[in-house]
């Protein structure tokens, strides 16, 4: 079931303060949301977002909140019940990346935190809403923003890769589980997109046929796609060819494939990230 219109409905996005998180939030005004809950760990830049948002017609509400941290997660998640309600669309954007070889990183600042930012909260944020939007019966959806790394390996973005592996299998098995359970009006989408021009992934250059995404056309699609509840969204085209090569040639055909014609293997060499 298509969802034609957000009126009436509430959205909450986490990663909201820059970046693609606020140009989500912004499509949810201009489709007519009630209310758009904004989650951010940066105050200053979370406010400035919320000024821009304000006066068009949705309520705004951001909350200032670390989502690396359970304790932060569920002491908002129970504010947002109380003072706003339970989201319709929850749009798990937030988060990092470490671009360096496996052994560089640090145990804690690292590993530790992109694991919690990019697997653990998406699944704990869920848990906190999920049972009131399965109760509930309001037609839902949830987004959850993993990565084309989720789906090949590549050097310089081990834990990366691996926060975003697990994320697509969660995510995708959380949509069948709603699905078994009998729980229609909640649908999931699990977006993996290639490299995108956001401070996120400066440096990193695009693999053959996969230039760099315009990240204002990456959002309108995403957002159609959470509309129309598509289960599995890759973007671009590529990302579905290079998975389907990778399926069926031998692991050193593909390594060769993927190394020296398409160039994935290098595509992290002259990544700097956001300053």
């Amino acid at each position: 079931m298509t969802i034609e219109s957000l009126a009436g409905s509430t959205v909450l996005i986490t990663g909201a303060a820059m970046g693609m998180g606020k140009m989500y939030a912004h499509l949810a005004v201009q489709d007519h949301a009630a209310h758009v809950v904004l989650w951010d760990v940066n105050a200053g830049a979370l406010e400035e977002a919320a000024a821009e948002l304000r006066g068009r017609g949705s309520n705004i509400h951001p909350y200032v909140v670390d989502v690396s941290r359970l304790e932060d997660i569920e002491a908002v998640a129970q504010q947002v019940r109380t003072e706003v309600g339970t989201p319709d669309i929850l749009i798990n954007n937030a988060g990092i990346v470490r671009g360096k070889y496996f052994w560089e990183h640090d145990q804690r600042a690292d590993i530790a935190a992109t694991m919690a930012i990019n697997t653990l909260a998406l699944m704990h944020i869920t848990r906190e809403f999920l049972p009131a939007m399965i109760s509930g019966g309001r037609t839902s959806r949830i987004v959850n923003v993993a990565s084309a790394a989720g789906l090949l390996a590549n050097p310089r973005m081990s834990v990366y890769s691996s926060s975003k592996w697990a994320v697509i299998g969660w995510s995708d098995s959380l949509r069948l589980e709603l699905k078994q359970a009998g729980h229609n009006h909640i649908l999931v989408t699990t977006f993996c997109p290639s490299y995108i021009k956001t401070g996120m992934f400066e440096g990193a250059r695009g693999p053959l046929l996969t230039p760099l995404m315009e990240p204002e056309a990456v959002t309108e699609r995403v957002w159609r796609a959470m509309k129309e509840g598509t289960p599995m969204l890759m973007m671009p085209w590529t990302v579905k060819l290079s998975t389907a090569l990778r399926g069926v040639l031998p692991i050193a055909a593909w390594d060769v494939v993927a190394g020296r014609v398409f160039g994935v293997y290098k595509s992290m060499e002259h990544f700097t990230g956001r300053k």
